[in-house]
């Protein structure tokens, strides 16, 4: 390791270690004043009734502050509960808004300082780290030592980078006012971009945006020479930094909704709920353009663009998550199970959360139409399980935490309703395939190594057949990794896009399997 990157991954270690420590800092004081500015005016009076008790105490850390918090409130919920008041109750929970509140610590009083000590100096270091990879090697694809690594290769640096990612997505989803120093962290950038206070969400966005440019750049370091690989690796950075996370920003700021653009449904499933689409409705001529841009993506740019390119067109070049897969995730990618029954298992439960995702929708539009006579509330209980079993925890806890247990992709392959939708339509009508050459094969098996999605490529390629997968995200390192040239991404005709009798290579010569 070369003394420049010996000293990005150090600092990386240092920033990643202040970064885990800040929630720690500081003290926490409620006051009446406080509740009162951060619950509804329909709670104010009740909250500072509830939390009296709680009143010019300071606590050492947010886990006494919290538990004394909970205990006040779920004690005043849970009698109410057992007398069946159910109108009474207060769903609303303000745990995270009276805690960043209540805080005092270093962090709050210095932003700018903390958020260079952690997040600052992580990404110089990783940025160091990375810029330095490969530099003395000839152009080429490297995956040197991968199957001997403890972190690319379910070793114990791996396991604890698992843990340390599914705790986050953890705290992050269920448990926010946990991070509520680190919000404190940013809290600065979110009112430059925004105007408005920093939420776990806006954290969660900047990290997210910071990572996918910092291991894009050991992207363009690593598949240097691949214009392909460099191409696509630039857009999902451009889209990330853009469109998911700076126009959102921007448009809260001249007080329009927020709205990602390259978001669609069903991966955008709260598309079409009630409160979004009077989000919309109020939104003026902007809110409009934004509803109607929402509807013609599912509509017309889901199929036309699929048709042409293939899913790859979205899922490899526009994708948060798929950005996310293949920059932070592309040292993870030789873990994806390639066995039919992963790929019977994916079949299922990708669909099926499509499904669930379309009866949800249509259950959710009939209600809004229907003045929410059709079925009450259910349609809220719909949402709450949805967002939780799969917005929540397949899509985060497990999409992201288990890159280093089950490679980059297990969202975008066994979860993702988007994904399925736009694999439907790649494998029933599309001119996208991926070409096989399968006299220069040498079964090598690189292709299938290191394909994220699981796919057997080499099987394929070992019968001269087409790959026509409707899982295939086209991110082309199977054909990059490729020693002879054998794999070619191709947008051709639809005829013959399908081969269903491929040619066999074996002892008996080259045959027809017919």
């Amino acid at each position: 390791m070369k003394t420049i990157e010996k000293i990005g991954l150090g600092l990386f270690l240092i920033g990643l270690t202040v970064f885990t420590a800040v929630p720690f800092f500081g003290t926490y004081t409620l006051t009446e004043e406080l509740v009162l500015a951060n619950t509804k005016d329909i709670h104010q009076e009740k909250m500072a009734e509830i939390l009296a008790p709680m009143y010019g105490r300071e606590f050492g850390s947010n886990f006494s502050f919290l538990s004394a918090f909970g205990e006040n409130f779920n004690t005043y919920n849970d009698n109410l509960k057992a007398q069946q008041l159910w109108d009474q109750v207060i769903w609303d929970d303000y745990g995270f808004a009276l805690a960043k509140a209540a805080a005092s610590s270093p962090v709050r009083d210095n932003p700018w300082l903390w958020l260079g000590l952690s997040i600052g100096l992580a990404v110089l270091g990783g940025y160091l780290y990375n810029f330095r990879q490969y530099s003395d090697e000839p152009t080429g694809i490297k995956n040197n030592g991968i199957f001997h690594s403890k972190l690319k290769n379910r070793g114990w640096l791996g396991m604890i980078t698992g843990g340390y990612l599914i705790l986050f997505y953890i705290l992050l989803y269920w448990f926010p006012a946990y991070l509520v120093n680190l919000v404190w962290l940013v809290e600065p950038v979110s009112r430059m971009l925004s105007g408005g206070p920093a939420s776990q969400w806006f954290l969660y966005g900047l990290v997210y945006t910071l990572a996918i440019l910092v291991m894009g750049v050991r992207m363009f370091r690593k598949y240097r020479g691949n214009k392909y690989q460099q191409l696509r690796t630039a857009s999902v950075m451009f889209f990330q930094t853009a469109f998911a996370f700076l126009i959102p920003e921007i448009l809260v700021l001249l007080n329009q909704p927020y709205f990602d653009f390259k978001n669609i449904w069903p991966l955008d499933y709260d598309f079409f709920y009630d409160y979004q689409i009077s989000t919309f409705l109020s939104g003026g001529g902007m809110g409009m353009f934004m509803l109607i841009w929402g509807i013609l993506l599912i509509i017309v740019g889901v199929p036309v663009f699929t048709y042409f390119f293939g899913k790859r067109w979205y899922c490899s070049w526009v994708c948060g998550c798929g950005g996310l897969a293949e920059t932070v995730g592309d040292p993870f990618r030789q873990l994806s199970d390639k066995s039919l029954k992963a790929w019977k298992y994916e079949r299922w439960i990708i669909h099926g959360v499509l499904v669930l995702a379309v009866v949800m929708t249509a259950v959710t539009i009939a209600n809004y139409f229907s003045g929410f006579s059709f079925l009450g509330n259910f349609t809220n209980q719909l949402h709450s399980f949805y967002g939780f079993a799969i917005g929540s925890a397949f899509a985060g806890v497990v999409g992201t935490g288990f890159y280093p247990f089950m490679g980059n992709r297990v969202w975008c392959r066994f979860g993702c309703p988007l994904a399925a939708y736009l694999g439907i339509v790649q494998r029933f009508k599309s001119r996208f395939r991926i070409t096989t050459n399968g006299g220069q094969c040498i079964s090598c098996g690189n292709c299938s190594t290191y394909c994220e999605m699981g796919i057997d490529v080499r099987a394929y390629a070992q019968k001269g057949q087409n790959i026509v997968r409707s899982s295939c995200v086209g991110c082309g390192v199977c054909s990059a990794v490729c020693p002879r040239g054998v794999l070619k991404l191709e947008n051709g005709p639809e005829e013959n896009r399908i081969i269903d009798l491929p040619i066999i290579i074996g002892n008996d010569s080259i045959k027809l399997n017919a």
